[in-house]
């Protein structure tokens, strides 16, 4: 079985063209890091795989060129840090016609910024994991695929020409460059919103948000 969000997918590709990203906003429990050059440590893989893949994996593929290696301590990227940004805040309030911007709650651990978006439905969480290069998180995200139940790859025009999954519980998962973007809303209901948003379907427009932010940026 493959995906099929033709419609998502040509929306996101229509706001490469149509709509500026902001960086993250808001007060954090992470701090922002400038670009350096070390091997961040392994991190446990969210929702429901805990891969620790090796970091001499296959050559990558897709999306630009491989972004800086970066050194863990020096906090996240400012492109990890938009997946608490603007634009899917504003995606995401306006799938579920929000009437406020929901709490968040940023970390960064074992090269991981993770942004919780607390909602009245139940948690939101969307992470980045920061690979050394961009070898190493296609190792990293082939990794959570093969241990992710249930995984079905995103093909076609719906991958937006990256590496991607989904999984039953409602997970998207891509990979451009040296970074793994998940997006869980398995603590969601199975629909979500006026318009009973699926939640697979509610983090694949989340993933593409962010995903034609990173475009944007590179």
């Amino acid at each position: 079985m493959t995906k099929r969000f033709p419609l998502f997918a040509a929306l996101a590709l229509s706001s490469l063209l149509l709509a500026g990203c902001a960086a993250a906003a808001g007060s954090t429990e992470a701090g922002a890091g400038a670009p350096s050059s070390n091997t961040p440590a392994p991190a446990a893989a969210p929702s429901g795989a805990s891969p620790s893949p090796q970091q001499d994996g296959h050559a990558g593929h897709h999306g630009g060129g491989p972004a800086s290696p970066r050194d863990a301590s020096r906090g996240p990227s400012e492109a990890a840090r938009m997946v608490c940004g603007d634009q899917p805040m504003d995606r995401l309030t306006a799938i579920l016609d929000l009437g406020d911007a929901p709490h968040t709650v940023e970390t960064w651990a074992d090269s991981t910024f993770t942004c919780i978006y607390h909602l009245d439905e139940g948690a939101l969480e969307i992470s980045v994991r920061e690979a050394p290069d961009q070898a190493a998180a296609l190792t990293y995200f082939d990794a959570m695929q093969a241990l992710a139940v249930g995984a079905v790859p995103i093909d076609g025009l719906a991958n937006l020409g990256f590496p991607a999954y989904e999984t039953a519980d409602g997970s998207a998962v891509f990979q451009k460059d040296n970074f793994v973007l998940q997006v869980d809303a398995s603590g969601l209901p199975g629909t979500v919103g006026p318009d009973a948003v699926s939640r697979n379907a509610l983090a694949y427009q989340l993933s593409t948000t962010i995903l034609a932010c990173w475009v944007e940026h590179h």
